[in-house]
């Protein structure tokens, strides 16, 4: 068995990030594969059997396996039905000097990528092995945009405004995106800590140029606890109830790119301690698996928490925020850039009319100086929602415009914990919202601000109980 690291070329190859693992008894045609590979390659091992094979493949991740169907012992082909019933999702390009139709077709419901006939040219091989990797980045590239398709929200693609607190969030983005560093957003819900992430990625090297690499987001808050390691580390064939094959994660999918964990305040404790080792080690260990698997990936994290006061409550590893916080970019909320409420209003109107298929609302002067009486809790989000749906109606109408119900000022009656419970004009009768959050927080002062013990009254999980909390200001 041999291991070797790729030469200096490597360093300008379109495959330096790839990693071959080659199976064969010959050793001419070992040292033929390798020499041919390893110019071009990462990383390059090889093996003499399945056996020994097995062992290097346990205590290494590869991308492509060049596997000889002659071998003693088992055959490459045994081997292949093996490696696919455990869950292994990577190409196998398969080589024999004795080919016939029988064979060819064994090689194909084995899940063989390619077939080789000895000899053959370097030229054949190395185009064998193209046609893998390409293959694999496309389905890294379908993955990532089906869950930009499934995940899509129109959201804003750049940053909207000319106010100090935008240009300065703009100016230190600028600063960082170039560097490798981890970066910890903060900042209220609706503000956009998405935006900026992709912000971070695009004018980074790993999110431009011809190998620019994905980003990849997910919202930490909305996949249960039992599966979010699944889905970031990947897992093994009968990891868990339900594995029935295989599956790599996200931080494989982002390879070479960035990896976004929004709410990462709602990652488990456990789950914490596993994403600190990565970020350390810069490997992942997939559910159910001994092996673990090297990742290129940078990582952006965003909170709306307090993570100071999480970490201080028990609920956030203190290693883990000064691991996560190399870098901070705090983004200020609407109603602390007032001032871009125009630019905002019109980059909406021109986004969403054509969208909705609508004519464009002009927005007179009247109508922003009531948008600049409000708080906007709910941020630049709800702001475009706002817009939205007076595009659809044809109108400002009063009734959509925000008004008396939540005027600049409550945002600070809400930092202080007193919020004013919004109603609105029903001759006289309370609104639905303003009656639960009555009532929620009437049954969490009688449990004395145990979250948990009121969750529980109210039949509700505390995730949801401490997002109303959140969103009331609480």
């Amino acid at each position: 068995m041999g291991l070797r690291p790729a030469t200096a070329d490597a360093e300008i190859s379109p495959w330096s990030h790839q990693s071959v693992l080659i199976v064969d008894d010959e050793p001419g045609m070992v040292s033929f594969l390798h020499r041919s590979l390893a110019q071009r390659c990462g990383w390059v091992a090889s093996a003499g059997s399945v056996e020994e094979a097995a062992e290097v493949l346990n205590r290494h991740h590869f991308d492509l396996i060049v596997l000889d169907i002659a071998l003693p012992g088992r055959s490459g082909i045994e081997w292949l039905h093996q490696l696919r019933d455990q869950g292994f999702v990577g190409d196998v390009v398969l080589m024999t000097a004795y080919a016939d139709l029988e064979t060819a077709i064994d090689a194909l419901r084995a899940g063989a990528a390619d077939f080789l006939l000895k000899p053959f040219s370097v030229a054949q091989m190395l185009n064998s092995v193209k046609r893998c990797f390409e293959r694999s980045s496309l389905r890294r590239e379908n993955f990532v945009l089906r869950r930009e398709l499934d995940r899509r929200d129109d959201s804003v693609e750049g940053m909207v405004g000319q106010s100090a607190a935008i240009r300065d969030v703009c100016a230190r983005i600028k600063r960082i995106a170039p560097t490798p560093s981890t970066v910890l957003i903060h900042g209220e819900s609706g503000t956009g800590k998405e935006l900026a992430a992709r912000a971070l990625h695009r004018m980074s090297p790993r999110g431009s140029g011809k190998h620019a690499g994905p980003f990849v987001p997910i919202n930490c808050a909305a996949i249960a606890a039992e599966l979010i390691e699944s889905e970031l580390f990947g897992h093994v064939k009968g990891a868990f109830t339900g594995a029935a094959v295989g599956r790599e994660g996200l931080f494989y999918y982002a390879r070479g790119g960035t990896l976004f964990l929004d709410e990462v305040s709602e990652l488990p404790l456990p789950l914490q301690a596993k994403l600190l080792r990565v970020l350390e080690e810069h490997k992942v260990r997939p559910v159910g698996s001994e092996q673990e698997v090297p990742v290129d990936v940078r990582v952006i994290a965003a909170t709306n928490r307090n993570l100071v006061g999480e970490v201080a409550a028990g609920h956030f590893r203190r290693d883990l925020y000064y691991r996560l916080q190399v870098v901070e970019i705090l983004l200020p909320p609407l109603r602390e850039r007032l001032d871009d409420l125009p630019e905002l209003v019109d980059y909406f109107i021109e986004q969403l009319a054509p969208r909705l298929g609508v004519a464009e609302l002009a927005c007179d002067a009247a109508a922003l100086e009531r948008l600049a009486r409000y708080s906007w809790p709910g941020n630049v989000r709800e702001l475009k929602n706002l817009i939205e749906r007076s595009l659809i109606l044809g109108y400002f109408a009063d009734d959509f415009v925000p008004d008396e119900m939540n005027p600049v000022g409550a945002g600070e009656a809400a930092s202080s914990g007193v919020s004013p419970a919004p109603t609105l004009d029903t001759g006289g009768e309370e609104c639905l919202a303003a009656i639960e959050r009555r009532h929620i927080l009437g049954v969490l002062e009688t449990c004395r601000g145990n979250k948990s013990e009121a969750a529980r009254r109210l039949g509700v999980s505390r995730k949801t109980l401490e997002r109303k909390c959140v969103a009331w200001g609480v």
